[in-house]
């Protein structure tokens, strides 16, 4: 299950409505993992306001790119976790991570007591990266088009066999570890009936696709962030003007709306407003004229994703 609650959807400079961004993602199995993505102006504060979100549990924090509306909750974050005895390491992946991370704990007599490990994140080309390898899932980024390096991340759960217990049956199998063990190898040899047979795990199961989740940060439309959003289960996009103008370095609603029909995602929420929106209603009706499925983010919206079974 995949918890996301949205603690800041404006851009730029706060507003009584809007925090800068942020988000904060929780995922659990047989382990809870807390990640924030962005980490503007007064985070902290939004996590204490925030149901059922704590900031001691954030293990990771992803920044999209070095303008401080995405970052600059940090140095407050980092205080705090310290003042309240943190131990165990925090990871913050960016852009040229280790430079800005360096620059923000130099702000500081002592620096905290616990480790803050910066991992560069590439800004440049066309590739997809893995950045995060972990049995359940995986985090990925991709450069994106913005007035200074930035990335797009995406959370993706792993895949995973379901087995047909009536199919598996018919090869003599049954819940057991030999089960497990077909999941891992791909096939498994059983004696049938007198003779050794082959059996693949295609022909008893059904791969059960992972969640997607893909977050834009700041950019203008790019085929990068189209093809790392490839039938996600959410967008998160940036979506700060009304329209998409070539002076300005981010994205119009429509424009939004058209990389999640090329990408074939399933849902996409609009975030990163413009304080001149106090209603966000038109760039909502805009993009819905191109994508159906399009919601715009508040601050302290809650979504649930579960992988359908």
């Amino acid at each position: 299950m995949l918890e996301i609650v949205f603690l800041g959807t404006g851009s730029g400079i706060p507003s009584p409505r809007r925090n800068p961004a942020s988000i904060y993602m929780k995922y659990e199995t047989d382990k809870e993992h807390v990640m924030l993505f962005d980490c503007g102006e007064g985070t902290q504060r939004q996590m204490m306001i925030a149901k059922g979100v704590n900031f001691m549990r954030v293990g990771r924090i992803f920044i999209t790119h070095w303008h401080a509306d995405h970052w600059a909750g940090l140095i407050g974050l980092i205080q705090t976790m310290n003042l309240e005895k943190r131990k165990r390491p925090l990871y913050i992946y960016g852009p040229e991570a280790e430079r800005f991370v360096s620059d923000i704990l130099d702000l500081d007599y002592w620096g905290p007591r616990f480790r803050i490990i910066a991992k560069n994140v590439p800004f440049e080309g066309q590739k997809i990266t893995e950045i995060v390898n972990e049995k359940d899932f995986a985090v990925l980024s991709t450069p994106v088009n913005h007035s200074v390096p930035a990335v797009a991340y995406c959370f993706k759960e792993r895949d995973m066999w379901n087995i047909d217990l009536k199919k598996a049956g018919k090869y003599g199998l049954k819940q057991s570890p030999l089960i497990g063990k077909l999941k891992k190898d791909g096939s498994l040899k059983v004696k049938l009936k007198g003779r050794e047979r082959t059996v693949k795990l295609k022909d008893v199961g059904r791969l059960n696709p992972g969640l997607k989740v893909v977050y834009s940060g700041d950019t203008k439309s790019c085929s990068t962030l189209t093809k790392i959003s490839k039938d996600a289960d959410l967008l998160i996009h940036d979506a700060t003007f009304m329209e998409e103008k070539e002076s300005r370095m981010h994205t119009g609603a429509k424009d939004a709306a058209q990389t999640a029909k090329k990408a074939g995602v399933k849902k996409l929420v609009l975030t990163h407003f413009s304080r001149r929106y106090q209603d966000l209603s038109p760039l909502e009706k805009e993009a819905k004229t191109i994508f159906k499925n399009t919601d715009v983010a508040k601050d302290f919206m809650h979504l649930t994703l579960k992988r359908k079974k």
